[in-house]
């Protein structure tokens, strides 16, 4: 008997490679994949819906494809779940990017996709217990540990922005200002992005060192950076 608890509840059929386990498989990958692309969807993020569809079948059926090798043709090594999970690795380093912001986009997603691969595999294997507590701690990771996330960020007295400055001799006059209101600059670079715009953008990293700053929050400290004279735009990063 399959050692799986709900496999056990199902049957023997459920673990075997045949019509009705497939059928079940592929209507649980659908519904676990719909979830999570309405969740990166719904926040404009990379891999959306159709995309996680398409990956999430595709990998549970290299999940059957490897069951059926192992147990009809006794091979001893799943290659097929590792190839997509070696192949999705690379082909999501590479929807890693930087931002204009010098901000890092698309790693939540990345490692998303690739922790769904492993989920759909394991569904594949026909460990759907597994398979389905994986999701949800997936989930749980991508929705409820966001907000912890963020308010952890904005406590934090070290925080970094995207500065805008209207010309490239008001950086001085920043710099003073920013000291003034207690704050340390860790680090200031001048973003290559806008080398030849004619802008004067840069990132800064600022750490808060006076005591009653402290108890501001960081979009309090922003809002009145982007009042001073010098200051064109200006905005968090992450």
């Amino acid at each position: 008997m399959p050692t799986d608890s709900i496999a056990n509840l199902l049957g023997e059929w459920s673990v075997e490679v045949n019509v009705a386990s497939t059928a079940l498989k592929t209507v649980l990958i659908i519904i676990m994949a719909v979830v999570l692309g309405c969740e990166r969807s719904r926040n404009r993020h990379a891999a959306g819906l159709r995309t996680l569809i398409v990956l999430s079948i595709g990998s549970m059926f290299a999940g059957i494809g490897d069951v059926y090798f192992i147990t009809v043709l006794h091979t001893s090594f799943s290659f097929l779940s590792a190839a997509v999970i070696i192949g999705i690795s690379i082909i999501t380093t590479n929807t890693i990017v930087f931002s204009s912001k010098n901000q890092i986009m698309g790693l939540t997603t990345s490692v998303g996709v690739w922790a769904m691969a492993i989920i759909s595999a394991m569904l594949g294997y026909g460990l759907y217990t597994a398979a389905l507590i994986g999701f949800a701690a997936l989930m749980i990771g991508l929705l409820a540990f966001y907000k912890m996330e963020t308010y952890i960020k904005n406590k934090s007295n070290h925080f970094e922005i995207h500065l805008e400055l209207k010309t490239r001799s008001s950086l001085q006059d920043f710099i003073t200002t920013a000291r003034q209101f207690g704050l340390t600059i860790d680090n200031l670079e001048l973003n290559p992005a806008y080398a030849n715009s004619g802008l004067s953008v840069y990132t800064v990293k600022f750490t808060i060192v006076d005591k009653a700053l402290r108890k501001k929050s960081h979009s309090e400290i922003i809002e009145a950076l982007s009042v001073l004279d010098c200051v064109y735009y200006v905005e968090k990063i992450g």
